[in-house]
């Protein structure tokens, strides 16, 4: 058997001994095996599972109520319209977010004395936001603020923005922290020895390794803050969770909420998909040359 190689000379390749082709064949058989097993085992879960709710007394009347299938149609265009206030709250929060955890971050990094009031400030901050729940960031921030008359009015999607900005930049800035703590502290002193300067060190060496390292835990946070983007719907923005909320008082029928949360699951898969997807590349980077 040959390959082309280089300049399109052919190179011979060695052919599997009679060893590596029985351990070939093992291990398609086995993955075939595998894969079999799986499918049934996931049937067998889903029937008993179905079997199991639909034999309940009360299925009819929650099949009703939560699963009517032509007042899912009918309300899909309206809670799809207020998805789209949703993703456009998300891609703001999002740079809100990446902008100011990372500025937490790098402060709380801050070891000389002169920045001490600014490492307080931050860790205040932190543990503020970290211990507060959302939803009562939203009240003080949604109705607190604009009470006291010094801004101009503005939408509830914004003041919603801004509360959980405020909220998940505390997530995010501990997250980064803990990154940059884990880049070995040689990295910092090699990089001042060849004369960059701290605010280079951090852009060029600490920050990326960091990023690197908290990645998964990064994207889970964002993964969870796409959820989250629903509750600005208590300061009255028409989002997708209010506009099921008003289909459901116009139909009495909670079927709108199931869309609204299918509808939520459908963008925040494809990033928790990613995540898996990162963890696992970074799993295998690690575990090069080792046993596991």
């Amino acid at each position: 058997m040959t390959v082309p190689a280089g300049a399109g000379t052919p190179v011979a390749t060695p052919a599997p001994s009679a060893v590596e082709a029985e351990r070939r064949l093992y291990r398609r058989q086995r993955g075939r095996r595998s894969v079999v097993v799986s499918v049934v085992s996931t049937l067998v879960v889903v029937v008993v599972l179905w079997l199991g709710v639909v034999s309940t007394p009360g299925w009819a009347a929650v099949q009703q109520s939560f699963f009517d299938p032509q007042t899912a149609v009918d309300v899909f265009p309206q809670v799809l319209l207020g998805l789209w206030l949703n993703i456009r709250i998300l891609f703001f929060a999002s740079i809100g977010v990446a902008v100011l955890g990372t500025l937490l971050a790098v402060v709380r990094g801050l070891r000389n004395p002169v920045f001490f009031p600014l490492r307080v400030l931050a860790t205040a901050y932190t543990d503020l936001f970290r211990g507060l729940p959302l939803i009562i960031v939203l009240y003080l921030v949604g109705f607190g603020i604009p009470g006291l008359g010094i801004f101009p009015r503005q939408p509830p999607e914004v003041w919603g923005t801004i509360a959980i900005v405020l909220t998940y930049s505390s997530y995010v800035a501990e997250v980064l922290r803990a990154g940059m703590e884990a880049v070995h502290p040689s990295q910092r002193l090699a990089a001042r020895s060849l004369g960059l300067s701290h605010a280079g060190t951090l852009r060029l060496v600490v920050l990326p390794q960091a990023i690197r390292k908290v990645t998964p835990a990064l994207m889970n946070d964002f993964v969870s803050m796409q959820k989250d983007v629903g509750l600005v719907s208590i300061l009255g923005a028409v989002d997708a969770v209010r506009s099921a909320q008003i289909a459901q008082a116009e139909a009495y029928n909670f079927t709108p909420y199931l869309v609204a949360g299918l509808l939520f699951v459908g963008i925040s898969l494809p990033l928790i998909r990613v995540t898996d997807a990162v963890a696992r590349r970074q799993q295998r980077r690690e575990q090069i040359g080792g046993t596991v």
